[in-house]
């Protein structure tokens, strides 16, 4: 895991393009969870890369064109025969459904990027042959290096549903940060408050855990704090990538802290992150798709 040149993020996890059938309307437009929080972060300044398959067709060219627009690098493409699909079904609520066309498989002696810190997350975390060579990088990670996760998942695309749980709370375990939707925590522990799901993962070893509530907020807890932020005001036009989008500004408020891995942040400091990333996910949600914001849109002037 070397390179010459230190960035803020490296992001491992797949990119593909999700189709999206809107009102008898279908746009084609770059997706995949982790290529979201690596255009959310490159949107609000921070240098990111992306280790991703990507395929040598059309598809794969409208994937590296987004990634370029946003400063983000594919400094560790695989290459593919074609590129992964989702496709997203935009309901009447503007909330989306997706089915997958997707292959996940990392050649032997792959390097991350040298980065502050490592994001790992969605199919690409619990899809196998994939997930084992990232569970890998998250464990062979230099110390020092923080490391979050997002498992994001999908329950249609998990055949051995022990299988992926194991490999979930493994990385849930050597990780500093983990997000997970409402949905992500009722899957991974059935019968579970959210409080108690937080618990759970701060007893794995993570340092910070938020669950993400949709119109209802989030709530984060550490070892020593709990907060709970209610949803920046919003229209709702999609929610394409808004969990993305919350992601990568919690990243990116937890990199502004500079604290190191394993610091117990104060209570003031997680509400300023979870604040932080829930106006960014309310930005994503008032228009079309996984749009997150640039920095220049979260100025005082335009909340």
């Amino acid at each position: 895991m070397t390179s010459s040149i230190e960035l803020d993020v490296a992001v491992v996890g797949e990119a593909l393009v999700d189709v999206v059938e809107r009102a008898g309307e279908t746009a084609e437009v770059p997706g995949g969870s982790p290529m979201n929080v690596a255009i959310g972060l490159g949107r609000l300044g921070r240098s990111t890369s992306l280790v991703a398959r990507v395929g040598e067709d059309r598809r794969g060219d409208l994937v590296r064109l987004h990634l370029s627009r946003a400063g983000v690098e594919l400094r560790a493409l695989v290459p593919s025969e074609r590129t992964s699909v989702a496709t997203a079904h935009i309901g009447v609520d503007g909330a989306a459904t997706y089915e997958f066309d997707i292959e996940w498989s990392l050649p032997t002696g792959l390097e991350v990027p040298s980065s502050r810190l490592l994001h790992v997350g969605s199919i690409g975390s619990w899809m196998e042959p994939g997930a084992l060579a990232v569970a890998e990088f998250v464990r062979a990670r230099p110390r020092g290096r923080r490391a979050s996760f997002d498992p994001n998942i999908r329950p249609s695309l998990i055949g051995d549903r022990p299988a992926a749980v194991a490999l979930i709370r493994d990385i849930a375990a050597h990780v500093d940060l983990v997000k997970l939707s409402d949905e992500d925590a009722a899957w991974l522990w059935p019968r579970r408050t959210p409080d108690d799901v937080l618990r759970e993962l701060i007893d794995l070893g993570a340092g910070i855990a938020v669950i993400t509530r949709g119109a209802d907020g989030a709530i984060a807890r550490t070892l020593r704090h709990r907060v709970q932020s209610p949803a920046w005001p919003a229209h709702v036009v999609d929610t394409i990538g808004a969990g993305d989008s919350f992601m990568a500004g919690l990243l990116d408020a937890w990199l502004d802290l500079g604290a190191p891995p394993g610091a117990e942040l104060t209570r003031e400091a997680l509400e300023a992150m979870v604040g932080r990333s829930l106006r960014v996910a309310a930005v994503t949600v008032s228009r079309m798709g996984a749009d997150p914001p640039w920095a220049r849109e979260l100025d005082r002037n335009n909340p």
